[in-house]
C-alpha cells in the first residue's frame, strides 16, 4: 500500500510539472506577438528589376531580425509579406485597403511616386506609416503625413545629374518623360538645373503610361533636337529620358535614326539594373553606342563592409545586383522592427508609434547609411551612382561608371 502511494503521489508530481509546463509554453507563445509587415512592389510588371530585389530584401531582413529579436527575448517577431502591384495605381489602392482590412501597421513602397500618390488620400485617414524605398517625386515633400521616403527627391537627383551633363560641356538638353509624378518630377528638376547652370532646356510634353506607339513622341524629340544641334552642334547637346521599362521601346526606334543615334543619352533612375534594356540587342547596342547613363540612389563605400553582403544574398535569391532602393528597403524593415521594439512590442498607439518611427529613423545609420529625414520625411541628403551597359563576352551587363561626386 505505501508503495503504490508512492507511486501515486509520483504521478501526481509529474503531471502537475507537465501541466506548468504546458502553461509556461502557451504563456510565451501568447505572449509573442507577431509585427507584420506589407510590402507594395512591382513582382510582374513594370519596373519589376527592383520589386523582386525588393521583395527579397524584406525576407533577407526578416530573417535577421529575428535573430536579432531572438537573442534579445523580445515579446515579438517580424513578418512580411509582398503584394504585386504591377506599378499599376489602382492595384496599389486595392491592396493598401487589403493591408489596412488585415489590420497591418507598416507597409513599404509602393515603387514609384504614381503609385504613393494613389494612395496618399487612403493614407492620410489610416493608421499605416508607409515607407516608399524609391519615390522621388517632390511633390510628395509633404510633411506630417503617414509617409516617408527612405530616398532622396527628385530636386536632389536632378541637381546632381544636371551637374553632371554640364560639367561635361553640353549646352543643349532635350527632356522627355513618362506622364506619372516621379518621372515628371525628374524631368521638371533636371531641367530646371540644368538652365540654372547655363544651359538651354526643350521639355518634350510627357508622354501617356498607356502608350503603346512611340512614334510620334521620337519624333518630337527630333525636332528639338535638330534645332539645338543647329545653335550647338551634335557634341553638345543630348537627350534626357525619365521613364520606366517602356524606355526599351523609345530606343528601339531611336536605334533606327541617325540624328538621334548621334548624340548623347541620359536617364533617370527608373531604369538603372534593368533587365529589360539588356534582354534586347539593339537596344543594348544604342546604349553603349550613345554612351547612355543613368543614376541610382548611391551606396556609400563607408558603409560597404554592411550592405556588401546583403547585396549579395539578394543577388542569390533573384539572380539580379540590387541597387541602393532595394536595400533601402532592408533599412526600412530594421528601422520598423527597432520602432517596435522601442514602443514595447505594442503597435496600439499609432501617435507614438509614427513619433518613434522618426526619432528611430533619425537615430540609425543602416546600410546605405544614414538614414535622418527632413521636415517632410524624406531621406535628407543622397549621392549617386551612375550606370550604364557593356558587351562581356556574349552578354550585356549594367556596370558602375562614374558617382556624382566624381
Amino acid at each position: 500500500m505505501y508503495k503504490m502511494k508512492r507511486l501515486f503521489s509520483a504521478v501526481v508530481v509529474l503531471v502537475a510539472v507537465m501541466v506548468t509546463l504546458h502553461a509556461c509554453k502557451k504563456a510565451d507563445t501568447t505572449a509573442q506577438t507577431t509585427i507584420n509587415v506589407r510590402g507594395l512592389f512591382s513582382l510582374t510588371g513594370n519596373w519589376s528589376t527592383l520589386g523582386l530585389t525588393s521583395q527579397a530584401a524584406l525576407d533577407l531582413a526578416a530573417d535577421d531580425i529575428n535573430t536579432y529579436l531572438a537573442n534579445k527575448n523580445s515579446n515579438f517577431r517580424i513578418a512580411a509579406s509582398v503584394s504585386d502591384t504591377k506599378l499599376d495605381t489602382g492595384l496599389a489602392k486595392t491592396f493598401f485597403t487589403l493591408a489596412k482590412s488585415d489590420k497591418i501597421s507598416f507597409i513599404i513602397g509602393p515603387q514609384s511616386s504614381a503609385e504613393l500618390a494613389a494612395i496618399k488620400p487612403l493614407s492620410d485617414t489610416s493608421h499605416i506609416i508607409v515607407v516608399s524605398q524609391s519615390s522621388t517625386a517632390g511633390s510628395l515633400a509633404i510633411a506630417d503625413d503617414n509617409i516617408f521616403r527612405f530616398c532622396p527627391s527628385d530636386k536632389i537627383e536632378g541637381a546632381a545629374m544636371a551637374a553632371t551633363i554640364a560639367k561635361n560641356g553640353f549646352k543643349g538638353l532635350v527632356t522627355v518623360a513618362r506622364d506619372d509624378a516621379g518621372n515628371k518630377g525628374l524631368q521638371s528638376s533636371t531641367g530646371a538645373a540644368f538652365t540654372a547652370k547655363g544651359g538651354q532646356t526643350v521639355a518634350i510634353a510627357p508622354y501617356s503610361i498607356s502608350l503603346t506607339d512611340y512614334t510620334a513622341v521620337v519624333a518630337s524629340i527630333k525636332a528639338q533636337l535638330s534645332t539645338l544641334i543647329t545653335t550647338y552642334g551634335a557634341d553638345k547637346v543630348g537627350i534626357y529620358l525619365a521613364s520606366f521599362d517602356e524606355g526599351v521601346e523609345i530606343f528601339k526606334l531611336a536605334a533606327a535614326d541617325p540624328v538621334l543615334s548621334s548624340v548623347k543619352w541620359f536617364g533617370g533612375d527608373g531604369v538603372v539594373l534593368s533587365t529589360a534594356f539588356l534582354s534586347d540587342a539593339t537596344v543594348a547596342g544604342f546604349v553603349i553606342k550613345t554612351g547612355f547613363f543613368a543614376p541610382s540612389f548611391g551606396l556609400p563605400a563607408s558603409t560597404q563592409a554592411q550592405w556588401q553582403p546583403v547585396a549579395a544574398r539578394i543577388k542569390t535569391k533573384t539572380g539580379i545586383d540590387p541597387d541602393a532602393f532595394a536595400l533601402a528597403a532592408y533599412d526600412a524593415m530594421w528601422t520598423i522592427a527597432y520602432t517596435v521594439e522601442s514602443n514595447n512590442g505594442s503597435t496600439d498607439n499609432f501617435a507614438t508609434l509614427k513619433t518613434h518611427f522618426v526619432e528611430q529613423a533619425n537615430l540609425h545609420s543602416g546600410i546605405v547609411g544614414a538614414e535622418a529625414l527632413d521636415a517632410a520625411g524624406d531621406r535628407a541628403n543622397g549621392t549617386f551612382d551612375y550606370f550604364s551597359i557593356v558587351k562581356q563576352g556574349d552578354a550585356y551587363v549594367w556596370v558602375l561608371v562614374g558617382k556624382s561626386t566624381d
